[in-house]
């Protein structure tokens, strides 16, 4: 995914005009540079035996953790416009808590998170990044998601339920450009004109406004995307989930904290994730953003990722 710093006013701004929740038991967004309600951990001493001996920490006593902050519920700017805040900070926090270390949050672009954590400016990227076999030639994984992806439309839309690739024949659909998502509806739209069914027509747009003013005047159907965000923005009653699946479709796709390969790091972030789901901190950091649906039963390192293409 690409983030863009407009995207994070977008959210903000309907995160604000929320009137009706998904869920019953989606709670209010803290926005706030303070963020007490931020789950906090004990150091876990197993984690601490796990860190590599030679691992080099990229400042002493600090973890350093590069992400994304354009859109909730993974990260966007606190009222402030500068405190990181979301899920993805908050699962920072869980594990710096877990090693003993303090926080610090790096902003970074999607497309900059590879050369930044590969040349030691962070110790991990903890950005949406799902695990592909691609991306571990060069990087460790720790999961703590499942991905998921939800296709969105207009709330009085006719449309009811996309649930297989012909569903999506003749439609206008929105999709970011070189995500995994892309290629989901790329391979659909080709199964579908092999056989005879009517093409997708693809739509991108860089700008979260003109994005959603596509669904809701009509000039595009609907909207392909990470389901955590397209159903924060749904808060507002203007779009629906009409389809949901698994961002790897086929096969099932996690989300993972990511380290330089052979760091001796990943390890311990996978016991300290651990420790979080089992002492339910793990799911409290779900819930303040309205992402339990996407809980994962225990953190692995490098589980079998979406195949080469």
């Amino acid at each position: 995914m690409n983030f863009t710093r407009r995207s994070t006013f977008l959210a903000l701004a309907l995160a604000a005009a929320a009137m009706v929740p998904l869920q019953a038991t989606a709670q209010a967004v803290d926005l706030s540079p303070e963020q007490p309600g931020r789950p906090r951990s004990a150091k876990v001493d197993e984690a601490l035996r796990l860190v590599a001996k030679d691992f080099k920490f990229a400042k002493e006593g600090v973890l350093t953790v590069g992400t994304t902050t354009g859109r909730l519920p993974f990260g966007a700017y606190a009222t402030d416009n500068k405190t990181p805040v979301g899920n993805a900070p908050d699962v920072a926090q869980l594990v710096a808590d877990s090693l003993g270390r303090k926080l610090e949050l790096v902003s970074v672009a999607w497309a900059d998170w590879p050369l930044g954590l590969q040349s030691g400016k962070f110790d991990v990227v903890i950005s949406n990044v799902t695990v592909t076999e691609e991306r571990k030639e060069k990087f460790d994984f720790s999961t703590y998601r499942n991905d998921q992806l939800g296709i969105y439309v207009k709330a009085d839309s006719k449309i009811t339920a996309i649930k297989e690739p012909k569903d999506v024949a003749g439609l206008k659909i929105i999709v970011g450009a070189s995500t995994n998502q892309e290629q989901i509806l790329l391979r659909w739209n080709q199964q579908n004109v092999a056989a005879g069914l009517k093409p997708v027509e693809i739509q991108y747009y860089d700008d979260d406004v003109v994005l959603y003013l596509a669904i809701l005047s009509g000039r595009a159907d609907a909207y392909l995307a990470p389901n955590g965000i397209a159903a924060h923005n749904a808060r507002d009653g203007r779009t629906k989930l009409v389809g949901a699946f698994s961002g790897g479709w086929p096969q099932n796709a996690e989300i993972a904290v990511t380290s330089r390969k052979g760091s001796g790091i990943a390890e311990a972030v996978t016991a300290a994730l651990n420790a979080q789901i089992q002492n339910g901190n793990y799911t409290k950091s779900l819930e303040r953003w309205n992402l339990q649906s996407e809980a994962i039963q225990v953190a692995r390192t490098n589980p079998p990722g979406l195949p080469k293409k």
